[in-house]
């Protein structure tokens, strides 16, 4: 990941406003640490902080067309790079940056070129000839990008595929169709000059990517330079069932493993950073951000500058617990889309920004482009949690790489049930942020909150208190209405209260509100999977095109 600028139509071109340029783009440095770059045109800027994953030595940025009348700073990877830049043929490159086509595919095609793009992406285009410019962002949001209101262009979204207005698709499931779908999606992430690593829980998502990473990688450019075993890291408090899992999973396919540790207290003492270069007061991604930080410190001192994870899936296959109470296919199939509409609100930010904030990069396959309008064509009748078939949650996806004679990964761990929200890295890490919430929060605060925090008021003592960090960052308003909130998005299982009312009793926003289904339905699934099967059973263990905000 990098760190970009850009201030477009400035009445002031002074020194000191230049000087004033520089340094705000220095304070994305830590997203960029390897070098810095500012493109001046008149009243227009273009600032870059680096990160060098793809060409080190000559792919530093902002970067050009061939006379240099088109300037682009990107943040992000064009995956698909070398094949575009076969497509253009006659125009000269001046790096091997993945990202140099950009400038070269818009004087080629006009500002439709965005939809050609296949990777993870935020950038602003600046064509000098008339000064016009795009500011686009890639499908997801998996990379963030905040804009200032001040200029007031036109916004359209280049994304539109069917399941996008949330219409049912109908197309068959065929797991082998989705299996070659992920495997190419994981392929195209070993790009890379730099050392690299896959993030490793042990539950089904991070061990898939793990696996077929470690399965390919002999064969990837990067085991060229890095060897052909694969680092895997997981995070958590000593004895945590994130641990014990990953380290099973890492045994079985035989990782070179990293297993870092973190207590209650490190977590809490880094409370203020994590808010601080996460931007948000969203209570279940500070929980989640908080070990993923630390876990990022740890893998850059190794020397590691980016990693793959295994964000989106949850989303795209109903794999939160709630989804257990989904009445039929329908209202299954739009809350995937609501979910995947909203990462970059949630998981992509917490991904993209708990790493960058070290100087990392996260690269999720789950959210490849292909990839999602594969998975979300299948008619979501596959995806629906069956315990009468013997389907648990994100079946549809298990059953893809449950392959009898070169297996992927063990059964047990194939269908082992999501681990609790935020509880993997250790069960005692909620609680401890709760217990240090309630003795920095009193009652009275809690009562009065609504005056003090009349948008997005914070119902409980622990979103009162990671607000008020919160707002000692960023003050104004424009930063606060960035973060998701009010009563109808406060938790995760705002849907699930309209499918069970039940649920409305527990006010926590972790996976902790699905304790019944997680207990009560698993001994069900196991029960008719064990009965389905004669080999291997499951084991009970433990967007919009832009978000926008002001620029500070």
């Amino acid at each position: 990941m990098c760190g970009i600028l850009a201030v477009l139509g400035c009445a002031d071109n002074s020194q000191a406003k230049r000087s004033r340029v520089i340094e705000l783009s220095r304070r994305l440095k830590h997203r960029g640490p390897d070098w810095s770059g500012l493109h001046c045109h008149g009243d227009c800027y273009l600032a870059h902080q680096r990160l060098a994953i793809v060409d080190p030595a000559s792919g530093d940025q902002p970067l050009y067309n061939q006379d240099k009348t088109v300037v682009v700073t990107v943040n992000g990877e064009i995956y698909n790079h070398k094949e575009l830049r076969a497509q253009l043929k006659s125009h000269t490159f001046r790096t091997g940056s993945d990202c140099e086509v950009i400038a070269h595919l818009y004087e080629e095609h006009g500002e439709n070129f965005v939809d050609m793009l296949d990777g993870m992406f935020s950038f602003v285009l600046l064509d000098t000839r008339d000064k016009s410019f795009i500011a686009a962002r890639d499908a997801i949001g998996i990379t963030p990008l905040y804009i200032g209101w001040g200029l007031d262009g036109a916004l359209r979204r280049w994304y539109n595929p069917p399941w996008f207005s949330e219409q049912i698709p109908s197309s068959p499931y065929d797991p082998l169709v989705l299996r070659k779908a992920f495997e190419k999606a994981v392929v195209k992430r070993l790009m890379t000059d730099v050392p690299f690593g896959v993030l490793l829980s042990g539950g089904l998502d991070s061990s898939l990517v793990a696996a077929v990473a470690s399965r390919h990688l002999a064969d990837s450019e990067a085991a060229q330079q890095w060897g052909s075993q694969l680092h895997t890291f997981c995070i958590g408090l000593k004895g945590s069932p994130d641990l014990k899992a990953a380290r099973e999973v890492a045994d079985y396919l035989r990782t070179r493993h990293h297993e870092f540790y973190f207590t209650v207290q490190e977590g809490i003492d880094a409370l203020e950073e994590v808010i601080y270069h996460i931007e948000t007061y969203d209570v279940t991604t500070i929980r989640a951000s908080t070990p993923m930080f630390l876990m990022s410190r740890k893998i850059k001192s190794l020397g590691v500058k980016m990693v793959i994870s295994g964000e989106g899936s949850d989303e795209i296959f109903g794999g939160y617990l709630y989804f257990h109470k989904a009445p039929n296919k329908e209202e299954f199939h739009q809350e995937t889309c609501r979910k995947i509409k909203a990462l970059h609100l949630y998981d992509c930010l917490r991904a993209n920004k708990s790493t960058s904030a070290w100087g990392v990069e996260a690269r999720v396959p789950f959210l490849d482009k292909e990839f999602i309008n594969i998975a979300m064509s299948i008619d979501p009748e596959w995806k629906m949690i069956r315990p009468d078939l013997g389907r648990i949650e994100k079946w549809v996806l298990r059953n893809a790489f449950d392959d009898e004679k070169n297996p992927y990964l063990p059964k047990h761990i194939l269908y082992r049930q999501k681990e609790q929200f935020s509880d993997g890295v250790g069960y005692s890490w909620i609680d401890g942020l709760k217990d240090h919430a309630n003795k920095q929060v009193t009652d009275a605060m809690l009562m009065n909150a609504s005056f003090i925090y009349p948008e997005n008021t914070p119902t409980t003592k622990e979103a009162y208190y990671y607000r008020t960090i919160f707002e000692k960052f960023f003050p104004k308003n424009s930063a606060r209405s960035t973060v998701p909130g009010g009563p109808s998005v406060a938790c995760s299982t705002a849907k699930a209260v309209e499918w069970d009312a039940a649920w409305s009793k527990n006010l926590d926003p972790s996976g902790r509100a699905a304790l019944g289904v997680h207990e009560a339905a698993y001994e069900e699934t196991v029960d008719t999977k064990a009965a389905s099967q004669n080999n291997g059973s499951p084991q009970k263990t433990q967007g919009t095109l832009e978000k926008t905000a002001t620029v500070a």
